[in-house]
Order: C-alpha cells, then structure tokens, then sequence
C-alpha cells in the first residue's frame, strides 16, 4: 500500500514522503481501515518534527484523524462488521490507504456526515469539549474569546461555544478568514493585527472575556492576560505562534483569574470514565447535527506535504483533507 512515511525527523518536512509499505494487520482489539479520508492536525506537523510531546522514532506514518470502511478485524472484535464504515483516532497512522486502530477508538460514521467532514471531528472537537467544558466550565451567557478562529481547533470551539450558548468573540491575522469565521457563527471577529484588547473590553462592559482560548500563545497570550475577567478561565492549547508565553504570578493573583493547561488525549487517559463520556457527547451532537465541522478542502495523498506548508503558512480555514 501507499502511506506517508517519516524516516528522518527534520524542520523542513525532508524527511517525509509517500512510500510503498507493507499493508498492516490487526492484532487482537484491533480494526483494519480502508481510509477514505484524514485530517492535517497540527500536531501531524510537530510529529515529523520531532516537536510534539509525543516522540516517535522513525520510521513512522503520521496521521491522527480518519475515515473509511473496515477492511478486517482482529480478534475479540464485536460490535463491527466487514465494510461499515466508521471514523475515529489513532495517535499516528492515518496517511495511508490502510491504517490499523484499536477498535474502541472508532464509531460509526454517522448518516449525516460526509467521509470527509468525519474525518475532520474527532481532535478538534475532543480538544474544544475538554477545553471548554472539562476545564473551562463555560457557561451559556458567558463571553468566550477564541484566538486563532480560522484554524481546525478554533472552528471547533467557536461552534461548541455558540452551542453551549455563550456570546463568542473570534481572532485571527487575515480579515478574508475572518470573514468566513463570522458567516461560520462567530458574534464578534477582530484581526489581531490591530489589537484585541480594547475592543474585548468595550463589547464586555470593561468586565473581559470570561474564557479565553489560546492555541496561539507568544503575544495572544500576553495580550489576552489584559483584557481577561476577573475568576476568568485562560485556556492554554498550544503555541502556533511559535513562542512560548510566560507570565508573571502577581497577575493571576491581582486579577483573579487561571491559566489552565488542556490536553484533551492525555485528559481521558487520566481520567478514562470521563473521557468515554468526552467521546461519546460530541459524537451524540454529530449524530444530532448540532455540530458542522468546516473542511477547508481535499487533497491526494501524494499532496500532504503541500497540505503541511499551507497549515504552515496558515492559508487554510477549519480542517484540511487528504484522501490516500
């Protein structure tokens, strides 16, 4: 079969290219995948990098989000059958035309979605439920400021903001994708180029936004420290911008506020009885179309590290997909 394959961990993606490989099999526990679709994360970047918590030694296929129809099962697999089609996660393996998952990391795709937009669910609205919910503990009423909108993770939590029914307030650096977070649900959208922080605390009456989440860090981070309310919840995703934001303790403590630490993988291997039921909501609201996940577009497998540089360059809005 063909998969994306990492022999050598480098900045520049060198050492990553599709490669013919032996098809895998399933153990015990285990699906086989005919994938039809999966979706760039941002830690699919950092992986070949060797920059995610996650270490890897090569060779490796990347690839955490993914789609398609079982192809065989391993022993003391029930409740699937040949040819179904399911979607779900594995830390690494989706980019290629078979991938082997444990079987209660998939679900079946709901009716209502495409192979595609399946796909592009499961990390990004893991990520905004742990976030929002686990720690976050936003409330409907309260106001949630979402820096980097456009990207897979913060679409997500615009969405399941505006379903848990807080006002959302959305961020980023292009008015174009700003645009389409606006037209997506956002309520408010400001470029980060021109500052947030007076205008967060306009909308808010001087108060500040309730829950913040920060994929981005670097700068967003430190601006949002000032415009935060006060038992304010500062949501800690990761550092897109590159670096990492440090803070001094003296402003949580006059301010009133926390800064809190989410990894939505690590949270349900914590705590598992939670993250069944992290897993089984938001996959109760895609059955329930309450969430639209946005799939930017789809590319060959032969094009993932075009699909890597424009993450990179951040030219995509919501989730990218390659189809092997």
């Amino acid at each position: 079969m063909r998969a994306l394959v990492c022999h050598a961990i480098t900045d520049d993606f060198s050492g990553v290219d599709v490669r013919e490989v032996a098809r895998p099999e399933p153990g015990p526990g285990e699906v086989l995948i005919k994938v039809r679709a999966t979706s760039i994360n941002f830690p699919d970047l950092l992986l070949c990098q060797g920059k995610y918590q996650l270490k890897l030694e090569p060779p490796f296929t990347p690839g955490m989000d993914m789609s398609g129809e079982i192809a065989a099962l391993g022993e003391d697999v029930d409740g699937f059958e040949i040819g179904e089609a399911v979607c779900g996660g594995a830390r690494f393996g989706g980019f290629a035309e078979y991938a082997v998952v444990k079987a209660d990391g998939l679900q079946r795709k709901p009716d209502t979605m495409t192979f595609e937009a399946a796909a592009s669910y499961s990390a990004a609205y893991l990520t905004a439920y742990v976030a929002l919910v686990r720690r976050g503990h936003l409330k409907a009423g309260e106001t949630l400021l979402v820096h980097g909108a456009s990207g897979g993770v913060g679409m997500a939590a615009v969405d399941v903001g505006k379903l848990l029914g807080a006002t959302v307030i959305a961020t980023g650096g292009s008015d174009e994708k700003l645009a389409k977070v606006k037209a997506y649900g956002a309520d408010y959208v400001f470029n980060t180029a021109g500052g947030f922080r007076k205008q967060v605390k306009d909308l808010t009456n001087g108060r500040g936004a309730d829950v913040i989440y920060d994929p981005v860090g670097g700068d967003v981070f430190d601006e949002s420290v000032r415009c935060i309310a006060f038992d304010g919840r500062l949501l800690v995703i990761g550092f897109t911008s590159g670096r990492i934001a440090t803070i001094s303790t003296n402003m949580p403590l006059i301010k009133g506020f926390s800064v809190v630490g989410v990894r939505a993988g690590e949270y349900g291997r914590q705590f598992p009885e939670r993250g069944r039921e992290n897993v089984q909501t938001i996959w109760d609201w895609a059955r329930a179309g309450k969430t639209r996940p946005y799939v930017h577009d789809t590319l060959p497998l032969e094009r993932v590290l075009d699909g890597f540089r424009m993450i990179q360059d951040r030219q995509v809005v919501g989730k990218l997909v390659i189809q092997p």
